[in-house]
């Protein structure tokens, strides 16, 4: 099993030594689609998944989550969070076996998720729907140094249940598209937003999985390209092993396509002062 580049005491130490605030943003890759951003001392969860839920789930049957990377973190010891979001209602971008140990670890804690999928949401953390914020498609919210606004996915097709943020950090803005494959338009409703770091899935698609798909690396980077990204950072890789995909294969797309890339491992971390002013 792979075993993550930081994990427990390690990482919380990395993001303790990177939180006094110098006008960047620092994230930390912690699998699946799962990303800490940290800015300005406040701290934002992108779609955790720091459980075994799936893999407990799906053990006796025909379509077993085999886990590839150690769990980075115990949710519960992320007592520092400030907001949390939900792209979508599958259980590795809403998981109740991490999100139930996050709010009683931050009481006060945000938990934005799509409009649609609200009730769901309430109902799988175990809250009342009013305790979350709905963002459908073009609204926004602010949440400290963060603003929010929720733009179409497509996993597989276009529903409002599929959103990605597009978060404005100060100077900054990050795109996490969530689960999504390119459908007609994207990249034109992207680009005005100029985009330093979009945050991309690389999985693909097969039908022997027997589960929606997404961006493979080519497309991913391809995407990147169109949209203007300063960086594309892949992920939804090295999770389950019946879903995964190679990150070399983005590597090289990226040189392909000339567009900026940089592959994490679980429990890296990252700052876009490596991307310069």
């Amino acid at each position: 099993m792979i075993v993550p580049v930081q994990q427990d005491d390690a990482l919380l130490l990395d993001i303790g030594a990177a939180a006094a605030p110098d006008g960047h943003v620092h994230l930390w890759w912690l699998g699946q689609s799962g990303f800490l951003v940290q800015f300005e001392g406040w701290h934002l969860l992108l779609d955790p998944y720091l459980s075994d839920s799936l893999t407990d789930k799906y053990a006796k049957t025909d379509k077993p989550h085999v886990r590839m990377t150690e769990r980075v973190i115990d949710p519960g010891r992320l007592d520092f969070i400030d907001v949390v979001t939900s792209s979508h209602n599958h259980t590795d971008h809403l998981d109740a076996e991490t999100l139930r140990p996050l709010r009683f670890a931050n009481p006060s804690m945000t938990l934005v998720v799509a409009e649609a999928n609200r009730a769901f949401a309430a109902d799988r953390v175990g809250v009342e729907a009013d305790a979350l914020v709905g963002l459908a498609i073009g609204d926004h919210v602010e949440v400290g140094p963060f603003r929010f606004e929720a733009v179409p996915a497509a996993h597989e097709a276009l529903s409002p249940e599929f959103v990605g943020y597009v978060v404005r950090c100060g100077d900054w803005t990050l795109y996490h598209s969530g689960d999504t494959v390119r459908f007609d338009g994207m990249a034109e409703a992207l680009r005005p937003h100029r985009i330093d770091v979009a945050l991309l899935p690389i999985n693909g698609r097969a039908p022997e999985r027997r589960v929606a798909g997404n961006l493979d690396a080519r497309e991913a980077a391809v995407l990147g390209r169109d949209i203007g990204a300063r960086v594309v950072i892949p992920c939804h890789y090295e999770m389950f092993a019946f879903n995964t995909a190679d990150p070399m294969a983005f590597e090289e797309a990226c040189r392909d396509f000339g567009q900026p890339g940089h592959v994490m491992r679980c429990g890296e971390g990252w700052t876009t002062a490596a991307l310069g002013s």
